[in-house]
């Protein structure tokens, strides 16, 4: 994690300072996040291909249920990787080329997939995938903040959110109608677009000026603030911000354990953790399984989760998070997917005893729909949204590295554990989560900050 701590944190600024009215600036920077968020859509669409595909794939290629579930938990094998080394790379080729190799990894694992004939090119293909992944779910967000104004900021981050679970319920809506290797070549199409968009747009001018390519920083910079707009404030405060930043000294992981910075990891990490272990990866990767171990149509119920997924991260991230703020929106969410925990776990319950046959599948579904639909508001976005506000600079490349890999890490686990859980016990699994939640739950109330409408330096000074 060591390899991202050089100058590959977000590169922001208190202020912006540019002169120019958004409407005058925006249109470049819209159509070079809508680029960007391609591969947002992307990581979605690797997140969500094993749920509709697992019955067909299994069928085709006579694969086991250990079998697949390393097929559904190498993605986040993959996308550690991709993470520790998406730093390095950044600073290396640019923002831009970043999201360029890995558009080209990420369509040579969905291809590998298409033409697989057994579950070794099958998990290969799924790697590449996931390591695409790792690379962009750092490098797409990163890109968004380094070349957005301080009062779009916000508003563009969000569309990370939103066509991560955009390109999810893709998969599920396309897989309801098309065979896993078909759905396997959809998966090529934002690679392409992501590939050949970000030719078009410019590079992300801090790291530009971060490299000494200064003429190009400024070109790069009046482009996405429009040609008329007056750069030069702005400029001069990039310009200072990143002296400032190269005179700071490099953080190690031993100083993420310091007195002083303790805190901010524990946040970062806990909630990092906590999203992961209340089974999210679980429930969106083998949806259709419970589904159909609780008697409820599949294709039906991944429809539907899709579609409220997609509405109420859109609600939630946009409408929500600078009105009601962060702790509330991340109770609420622990809250109603403890809620759904239990649902579901209930419909199992019942299930093996033999009781109240008729309304187990209304449950289940609920159950799953309660539960997407609070992760959706709080929980999946949130915890990124916290982690990006409270590192301090000299910490953001170690600290981020840090709470990525342990995302990643604990997705892999819980993806991995979920068959085997469900073959233990369906109902306990959900029983299990249920508790995650509770934990979740106190840990929020005890340990989380409120950060809505406050400077990053105020937020730090309140947490040391």
């Amino acid at each position: 994690m060591e390899n991202m701590n050089d100058k590959s944190e977000l590169l922001l600024l208190p202020e912006n300072g540019s002169d120019v009215s958004e409407e005058e600036a925006s249109w470049m920077v819209y159509l070079s996040t809508i680029i960007a968020v391609c591969g947002s859509y992307e990581f979605g669409t690797c997140v969500g291909y094993s749920a509709p595909t697992q019955f067909g794939i299994m069928e085709e290629l006579n694969l086991s249920y250990s079998q697949f579930s390393v097929f559904g938990s190498i993605l986040n094998v993959g996308a550690v990787l991709g993470a520790i080394t998406s730093g390095k790379i950044s600073d290396f080729i640019g923002r831009k080329g970043a999201m360029r190799l890995s558009s080209v990894i990420s369509a040579i694992g969905w291809l590998i997939i298409y033409f697989a004939k057994g579950d070794v090119p099958l998990d290969f293909g799924r790697f590449l995938t996931g390591y695409g992944c790792g690379t962009l779910s750092f490098v797409v967000p990163v890109f968004i903040a380094e070349i957005s104004p301080r009062k779009l900021r916000g508003a563009l981050a969000t569309l990370n959110q939103l066509f991560i679970v955009i390109g999810l319920a893709s998969m599920f809506l396309i897989g309801a109608v098309v065979n896993w290797r078909t759905l396997a070549l959809t998966g090529v199409a934002p690679c392409v677009v992501l590939f050949f968009g970000t030719w078009f747009i410019p590079e992300s001018p801090r790291w530009l000026e971060m490299v000494g390519r200064h003429h190009d920083f400024e070109i790069a910079l009046q482009k996405l603030r429009g040609p008329h707009a007056n750069i030069t404030r702005e400029a001069e405060e990039i310009q200072e911000y990143l002296a400032t930043l190269a005179h700071l000294p490099k953080a190690t992981l031993w100083d993420l354990i310091d007195k002083k910075n303790i805190r901010f990891v524990i946040v970062g990490v806990g909630l990092m953790f906590f999203q992961q272990f209340v089974g999210i990866n679980g429930v969106i990767f083998y949806a259709q399984q419970i589904f159909v171990s609780a008697g409820a149509s599949p294709t039906l119920g991944s429809i539907l989760y899709s579609i409220e997924q997609v509405v109420l991260t859109a609600l939630g991230a946009t409408l929500l998070i600078d009105r009601l703020g962060r702790r509330p929106l991340l109770m609420a969410s622990a809250v109603g997917m403890l809620i759904g925990c239990l649902l579901i776990g209930n419909s199992f319950l019942l299930k093996a005893h033999g009781l109240a046959l008729d309304i187990i599948p209304a449950l289940a579904v609920s159950g799953v729909l309660v539960y997407i639909g609070s992760f959706s508001i709080g929980m999946g976005a949130i915890p990124w949204v916290i982690m990006s506000e409270i590192f301090p600079i000299n910490l953001k490349g170690t600290a981020g590295g840090l709470v990525t890999v342990v995302n990643w890490l604990s997705s892999w686990l819980v993806s991995f554990t979920f068959n085997f859980l469900m073959i233990w016990s369906p109902h306990g699994t959900f029983y299990v989560y249920g508790g995650v939640c509770v934990l979740a739950i106190i840990f929020i109330a005890k340990l989380v900050p409120e950060t809505k409408g406050r400077t990053l330096e105020e937020i730090q000074a309140m947490m040391m």
